[in-house]
């Protein structure tokens, strides 16, 4: 999501506040708060009214393209793909007043910032210079700062390699490079950069940046696995280090105990958000970045990859107005996504959504986020005690991981409302010996859990060079499916350049979903086995994730060597 901009004249920013309440997105009050405001600060409405917490960026988008006909970007804040600018002169930039943002070959798209989005003979030289059939994405931004930001980015290396090149040739000052100045003709800061450009463009979910004893290993996790993208010499670590502990606010003379920081960029048009943390070494600081997306962070509940069955039996377990639902899995298993996506499904003005997290991923908008502060004394017990005097309908805690915060959330579950949380077990039954291990009663257990959601996250295979096969006998006794004729057939991994010879692009969730009636409650209460939970959840139809799993192999979704990585299939030996 781009950063938004209200037009510069008053009369027009007054026609977006009234855009917005005759969408019924402000009311009268809010408009009159945010332009008494505007009188006193001179700020644009447009970020008056996102900051006062009154809409959300993309809801000033949609206003703006109502009242303007077009999407605006804010150049300060972007980070200019090198592919982009390969393709347009300078000098057609500047004559024309547009700045290229990003380039996409595979998808045969081009995003360009606009002074002027209607000018008929801009686009016209702008479609001649592109290759044929690119589709154009329209921004707009003012004239001076185009102008401005052609003169930044124009005439530097942007590439990682060019950047390189530049460094290594010794065409700047090694002394300038040890000092990590931020100005932009600094390469290292054009180097840090272009490596979050190309971890965002490569959907990693992280970036390790890893010192060694003699050189700097760069690794991004891709769909789940991490790989190795660069090895720079260790001359360069120090200098990147200093640059991204400036950009995360951290305390850059610090470097004996770990840090934590937050960046926020606009990268190929949209806003993205940095988990920075940084952890002392034997070698020097490493520092890891959790890429947050929002766009992908915040999935429509009807998109989370479910059966059609599937999502009705998760929304008949968010219906109920009161209990715990619990989301289970490893660390990385897309549990955050899960909960965003049912309270994305619930947030209405009609209710009252809070959450205590460690640390908040994605703002929401109308939701009540708080982050857990040890220093503040904040944990999740405390927060969720505060939280229940804030009037709350649907309360999440970001994790169950001790009596206290167990006891607390129960509480909130039993005084009715919705409560929602996660927790560290291999399957949905292991959360009831998980939260009796953690000290919680089966008497308050029953009739207080609405359902319990076990995940994992596995790759897709690329639907352009996947192979198609027949199974194994070994393979059709790990699916359960010994002795089957004919055998079904399934895809292994192959590689290509559309998925950069790895076999696999982008991922998808496999869930079980198991909901609490009153006979489960019932075998809780007198501390049934969890063998005897599963074998009546299994009478009623759940299907646990080797069964899952399964069903994505024979659609040709995934491959069974993948989801023998995640999930335990030696049990249908």
């Amino acid at each position: 999501m781009a950063d938004v901009l209200p037009a510069a004249h008053p009369p027009q920013r007054r026609l977006i506040g009234e855009v917005l309440r005759a969408q019924g997105v402000v009311s009268e009050d809010q408009l009159r708060i945010a332009l008494l405001e505007q009188s006193r600060s001179s700020q644009l409405l447009g970020r008056l009214l996102v900051a006062l917490g009154f809409i959300s960026e993309s809801l000033l988008r949609d206003a703006l393209g109502e009242s303007l006909g077009q999407r605006a970007v804010d150049l300060g804040q972007a980070i200019v793909d090198p592919a982009a600018l390969q393709l347009i002169p300078r000098e057609a930039a500047l004559r024309h007043h547009l700045m290229p943002l990003d380039y996409r070959a595979a998808a045969q798209k081009f995003t360009v910032a606009l002074a002027d989005p209607h000018d008929i003979v801009a686009l016209d030289k702008l479609r001649a210079m592109l290759p044929p059939q690119t589709q154009i994405e329209t921004l707009l931004a003012g004239e001076a700062e185009i102008a401005r930001s052609v003169d930044q980015h124009y005439g530097h290396k942007l590439s990682i390699d060019g950047i390189l090149r530049e460094i290594e040739t010794g065409e700047i000052d090694r002394h300038t490079l040890a000092g990590a100045s931020d100005a932009y003709s600094q390469p290292v800061v054009r180097l840090v950069d272009a490596l979050l450009t190309d971890a965002v463009k490569r959907d990693a979910s992280d970036i390790h940046f890893e010192p060694e004893a003699n050189f700097l290993r760069i690794r991004y996790r891709i769909d789940g696995m991490l790989r190795q993208i660069r090895a720079l010499h260790k001359s360069y670590w120090s200098a990147m280090a200093v640059r991204l502990k400036v950009m995360s606010g951290m305390n850059i003379a610090e470097t004996r105990a770990p840090q934590d920081g937050r960046i926020s960029l606009t990268i190929s048009g949209r806003a993205v958000d940095f988990r920075v943390a940084a952890q002392p070494t034997l070698h020097g600081e490493n520092l890891v970045l959790r890429i947050l997306d929002r766009h992908k962070g915040i999935v429509p509940l009807e998109m989370l990859g479910l059966e059609p069955q599937q999502t009705e039996l998760l929304q008949r377990m968010i219906a109920r107005p009161e209990g715990i639902l619990l989301v289970t899995g490893p660390t990385g298993s897309g549990k955050t996504t899960t909960l965003y996506s049912v309270l994305n499904h619930l947030n209405a003005e009609s209710i009252n959504i809070m959450t205590l997290e460690d640390p908040v991923e994605y703002p929401m908008a109308m939701i009540r986020q708080t982050a857990v502060a040890e220093a503040a004394k904040l944990d999740f017990a405390n927060g969720i005690r505060a939280m229940m005097r804030q009037d709350p309908d649907v309360i999440l805690v970001g994790e169950i991981r001790d009596a206290d915060t167990a006891a607390m959330a129960f509480r909130a579950a039993m005084t009715g409302h919705q409560v929602f949380s996660t927790l560290h077990t291999n399957s949905a039954v292991g959360a009831i010996p998980r939260l009796l291990d953690i000290g919680v009663l089966p008497d308050i257990m029953a009739g207080n859990i609405v359902g319990v959601i076990a995940q994992r996250l596995v790759r897709r295979l690329c639907p352009h060079c996947r192979i198609a096969y027949v199974a194994e006998p070994h393979e059709l006794r790990l699916m359960g499916r010994d002795g089957q004729r004919p055998a079904p057939t399934l895809h292994r991994a192959a590689g290509c350049e559309l998925c950069a010879f790895q076999g696999y692009r982008g991922r998808l969730a496999i869930m079980e979903l198991l909901r609490f009636d009153d006979d489960i409650d019932e075998l809780i209460a007198r501390r049934a086995t969890a063998r005897e939970i599963r074998r009546l959840a299994m009478a009623r139809g759940f299907s646990p994730l080797a069964a899952e799993g399964v069903r994505r192999v024979l659609d040709g979704i995934t491959s069974l060597a993948e989801i023998a990585r995640v999930v335990d299939l030696t049990e249908r030996r």
